[in-house]
């Protein structure tokens, strides 16, 4: 079992206010994370640190093995799947479905004048066929809902195999049905022997899929407690990172948490 997150004594200073706060934390090779916290707790910041899009004021992150600023950034992001909205909106709203999972083999977003081979095409609509799209491989990404977008962003994230997958809300703005058939999706890929290690940011504790090992908690860009799912998601720590008395119950290994009158 390997490290392929390592964040120590970090710190991102933006205007003289510390949005991540000299936090350590650590993501092995065959664990699932999930983190959560309020608006503003730092949550995305550290998914940019861990796909290499910011570097930290102070202290040091290992992505892979590679210490940021000591490393080309450039050989390393390949080896790293990351789905969110903003990669979303750099999208080409004509882009095929295929074409948009596809071009992920060369990092680009829109076709342009790249030469592909069978082997990546076929890789493409295996892809997109273990995550309910081939059916929708020749639409435009644009005419598709949000939870097919959703699917296409995670589908591209992972066409070329990363050691690392990162998901930035992926659940956000989706009705009840494409949430649940999201998060089943994402539950049994989870659960997958073959499946790189993962990192998932939400807001909602109902949100975090079966198969997920670990949760982070973070509360003004630190640390409130981590570690496996069963240990560090109590209402106590729920209680500290929302700042107001939090119910949670577990069923089947899904959640759901509510304030306490």
């Amino acid at each position: 079992m390997g490290q392929v997150l390592e964040f120590r004594d970090v710190v991102v200073r933006r205007e003289g206010r510390d949005i991540v706060d000299h936090l350590t934390w650590g993501v092995a090779d065959d664990e699932r994370w999930v983190i959560l916290g309020p608006n503003g707790a730092g949550k995305t910041t550290l998914l940019q640190l861990a796909d290499t899009l910011i570097h930290p004021t102070a202290g040091e992150v290992h992505v892979l093995g590679e210490r940021l600023g000591r490393t080309d950034v450039f050989e390393l992001r390949p080896r790293i799947g990351f789905a969110s909205s903003a990669m979303a909106r750099r999208i080409p709203r004509e882009e095929s479905v295929l074409d948009t999972v596809l071009t992920a083999a060369f990092s680009v977003t829109g076709r342009w004048r790249e030469e592909y081979e069978d082997i990546d095409e076929r890789r493409a609509l295996r892809v997109l066929a273990e995550w309910k799209l081939d059916h929708l491989a020749d639409r435009t990404f644009g005419t598709l809902s949000d939870g097919e977008q959703k699917r296409v962003q995670i589908a591209r994230a992972i066409m070329t195999d990363p050691e690392l997958l990162l998901l930035d809300e992926p659940t956000a703005s989706l009705d009840l049905g494409a949430r649940e058939e999201l998060l089943a999706l994402l539950g049994g890929y989870a659960q997958a022997p073959t499946t790189p290690a993962m990192v998932m940011v939400t807001h909602h504790v109902e949100e975090i899929p079966v198969g997920f090992t670990h949760v982070l908690l973070i509360r003004d860009g630190a640390v409130v407690s981590a570690g496996p799912v069963s240990e560090a998601l109590t209402e106590a720590s729920l209680t500290e990172t929302f700042g107001l008395p939090i119910g949670l119950t577990e069923h089947d290994g899904r959640f759901a948490a509510r304030a306490r009158a």
